[in-house]
């Protein structure tokens, strides 16, 4: 495992020795399963190598020490502060769209504005909870039909899947998702996963731009995330706010999905 992501960081064995301040002989004999490393010498070299939280403690439980960080719900009660911070966030963002996501993409909550502005374009109520953003955006019984230039919102979707993966790295449940949504109809296998590009020229950012009674909207997305994490959910978690992103699109929304 250890080998495993120190490859995927593109870190020799000298690379991690210089970093971790752990030698190079004694990384290899770890990695050879020649020598067992202290609690300590493992957590040193994760976070040397930027190993997630969740991937962390599967790295102790395969050297046969508990796990560090708390994998409990993210509305355990544990989470209360952070859950409690996301509960204000949502409401001060009204009357536009935000959700709170996990690390595939599952709706974890919203506020009262989002599924009032999703439920204009689509039936909610087929969609059984917990509802993933991004199947709903790729299914063409979902939001897929309402969605202007959707080939090139959802190649930025899949950038995103890619850049915003926790750890920077795609795991198995990620790859899962990844070919899910390849898996419905018209979507390229050969996409790749390079920027998508076809912004309109007077917007710095790709919108996700939807039709309405004729009509274009634009919006854009900002993500927040839990800036000093201590859980596997708290590090997992993502506030996902849309916001227009012109003036028409602000008018028409105030006017029809307020």
């Amino acid at each position: 495992m250890l080998r495993r992501w120190r490859s995927l960081r593109g870190r020799s064995q000298l690379d991690l020795s210089g970093d971790a301040g752990i030698s190079q002989r004694h990384i290899s004999f770890i990695e050879s399963g020649r020598s067992l490393p202290s609690r300590a010498t493992l957590m040193t070299l994760a976070r040397s190598l930027d190993i997630p939280m969740r991937e962390r403690n599967a790295l102790l439980l395969a050297a046969g020490y508990a796990p560090t960080y708390s994998e409990a719900r993210w509305d355990a009660d544990e989470m209360r502060s952070v859950t409690r911070a996301l509960d204000r966030m949502l409401v001060q963002h009204e009357p536009y769209p935000a959700l709170v996501l996990d690390r595939y993409w599952n709706v974890l909550t919203t506020n009262d504005s989002a599924p009032r502005f999703f439920g204009h374009f689509v039936d909610l109520d087929r969609f059984s909870k917990p509802r993933n953003l991004l199947h709903l955006i790729f299914d063409p019984n979902g939001l897929r039909p309402s969605i202007a230039s959707w080939e090139l919102a959802a190649q930025a979707l899949l950038q995103r899947v890619h850049t915003e993966s926790v750890g920077r790295v795609l795991d198995d449940p990620t790859r899962e998702l990844i070919e899910s949504l390849l898996a419905f109809p018209d979507v390229p296998h050969a996409w790749p996963p390079e920027p998508a590009r076809g912004a309109k020229a007077s917007l710095p950012v790709i919108p996700i731009t939807f039709i309405w009674r004729g009509g274009l909207l634009n919006y854009f997305s900002m993500v927040a995330t839990v800036g000093t994490p201590a859980t596997v959910a708290t590090q997992e978690l993502r506030l996902e706010c849309m916001f227009p992103a012109d003036d028409t699109t602000e008018v028409t929304h105030l006017a029809h999905f307020k």
